[in-house]
């Protein structure tokens, strides 16, 4: 009776370990998504403030497109009032290039947490064509500073200075994005090759003129010893590899998977292999021979 007390209590204490262990790890998954939802909703704030941020740009502009209305208009200004109308035209500018270069961090932050939303997406292109038609007005403001005699070197260095660069940030993106889809498919051709199997079936006669077995009288039947035709073999993929059709109503493997991890049973008058535990079956080779009669 005591004996069957510490038993129980041994039992209930690996019971309790394994619930224990479940329990951290839903509690880690847990706090992963809950990790990435709140950095998808900080990403999806910034975006709803630099909305805000780019149409209040949209609106200085317009107010300076009321001013300049036409190069004489300009002439009529005191050379102060024309020197800030610059200096407005520059700082917009400047600011413009401030949240091109902040749109371009969330995109590229966006790519890299692979988060497949289509709102944000659709807010960052919207926001990249503002901004563009942002640049394009401000280079027509530009043009009639110009006509009015009124130098503006310096923005002219800053219009060309901010093109270079948006330039530079869609090349940064695109890379990005490419990189991450190449180490994606180098990661998924890896692991397609890691879980790939391959198998044999054949008569004893056709295993014999492929090399796959050896054998002879009163001796052991070796199977891949030497130089095998590979050819031969069917490639599979072993997450997906369940039932293999033997198409003869007799069959035997003759490779060394383990007995309790496969049956072979009739379907139709057919032999059929099926594999009942797919981690074990292929654990000792990605080879299987079937040799059918």
């Amino acid at each position: 009776m005591k004996k069957l007390s510490i038993a129980a209590v041994a039992l209930a204490a690996i019971l309790s370990g394994c619930n224990g262990d479940k329990l951290r790890q839903a509690e880690d998954e847990n706090a992963q998504l809950k990790g990435d939802l709140q950095e998808t909703l900080a990403t999806q704030d910034s975006l709803l403030m630099l909305v805000n941020d780019i149409q209040a740009g949209m609106n200085q502009i317009k107010d300076l497109e009321k001013i300049i209305t036409t190069p004489s208009s300009l002439q009529n200004e005191t050379p102060s009032r024309k020197e800030q109308i610059r200096n407005d035209i520059i700082a917009i500018q400047q600011t413009i290039r401030e949240r091109q270069e902040r749109l371009a961090q969330l995109e590229s932050k966006l790519s890299k947490m692979g988060a497949e939303n289509q709102t944000l997406r659709k807010t960052i292109d919207t926001l990249k064509a503002q901004i563009a038609e942002q640049t394009t007005e401000l280079s027509t403001l530009t043009n009639q500073l110009a006509e009015a005699n009124i130098k503006i070197e310096e923005l002219t260095t800053t219009v060309t200075g901010l093109n270079t660069e948006v330039e530079n940030l869609h090349n940064t993106v695109s890379e990005e994005s490419e990189a991450r889809a190449a180490a994606e498919a180098e990661a998924k051709k890896a692991e397609d090759e890691l879980n790939t199997v391959f198998y044999a079936i054949g008569s004893k006669g056709e295993l014999k003129q492929k090399d796959i077995i050896e054998s002879g009288f009163l001796r052991k039947t070796k199977v891949m010893r030497g130089d095998f035709d590979s050819n031969y073999f069917t490639a599979a993929d072993k997450r997906t590899l369940t039932e293999i059709p033997l198409h003869s109503k007799k069959a035997k493997v003759m490779t060394a998977q383990p007995a309790d991890s496969y049956t072979i049973v009739d379907a139709d008058g057919q032999k059929v292999l099926r594999i009942t535990n797919p981690a074990k079956f292929w654990q000792t080779s990605n080879y299987l021979v079937i040799q059918i009669d």
